[in-house]
């Protein structure tokens, strides 16, 4: 009866109305269209087979591209999967594997995570891949800008041009990466082992490199300035005096 008093009343109010309710039930829609996809991509990522596991990331990836706003969401189910499936692995487990094998969906996750510009989309957040095994992956000019990186292994990883401003990574192993052109400027790298890693003309200013094994890495053109180098180990020796 309101309805067809208001009509009757004010046609325009009510034109006005109608079409206000017809907007919010096609965003509803679509929206809902844009998360069954979200879900079902999440879905393929829990299957036993590679393949439809890539084309789960493949279908993230471009959900992401489409809708921005669900940029985040995305990072996090990468992260956390790549966490779950590649966890760190105890000495004795590293020297039982004779020949590595980086394995396709979890290389391809990590190619979204560090192509994408989520701080562009969300502040004050951090991705987080601590405690992974990340070893001989390639993150080339990857963008981990701030990124939690506490123990990973990312022992001989090819991290050229990378973005690591302000990322953590105290106690990360680092050996034998390589780090070349890469900005590490105010990357916490404390107690990190970068013992034969490139590290030729990367950005290490203001960066915390307490503790840090540098025996053997290449520093040629290596930027130092502000750089926290106190008990650091170069080529067998230890230095406490510089700063």
């Amino acid at each position: 009866m309101f309805a067809h008093i208001l009509n009757a009343c004010n046609p325009v109010i009510t034109h006005s109305i109608n079409s206000n309710v017809i907007l919010y039930v096609i965003h509803e829609i679509v929206y809902s269209q844009e998360k069954k996809h979200l879900m079902m991509a999440v879905q393929q990522l829990h299957s036993p087979t590679i393949d439809t596991r890539l084309e789960g990331i493949i279908k993230l990836e471009n959900l992401g591209k489409t809708h921005p706003k669900y940029t985040w969401e995305i990072i996090e189910i990468l992260t956390t999967f790549v966490r779950i499936n590649s966890p760190c692995k105890t000495y004795e487990e590293v020297k039982d594997i004779v020949s590595l094998k980086i394995h396709p969906d979890i290389q391809a996750s990590l190619s979204v995570i560090s192509r994408s510009d989520s701080q562009q989309y969300v502040e004050y957040k951090q991705i987080d891949l601590s405690h992974t095994d990340l070893r001989k992956t390639n993150l080339c000019e990857a963008n981990l800008a701030g990124a939690n990186l506490y123990q990973v292994n990312l022992s001989g990883a090819n991290l050229s041009g990378a973005n690591l401003s302000g990322a953590i990574l105290s106690a990360a192993n680092l050996s034998e990466a390589n780090l070349a052109s890469a900005n590490l400027s105010g990357a916490i790298l404390s107690a990190a082992n970068l013992s034969e890693a490139n590290l030729s003309k990367a950005n290490l200013m203001k960066a915390n490199l307490y503790l840090a094994n540098l025996s053997q890495a290449n520093l040629q053109d290596a930027i130092f300035d502000g750089a926290n180098l106190r008990e650091v180990k170069f080529s067998g020796q230890e230095t406490t005096d510089v700063e």
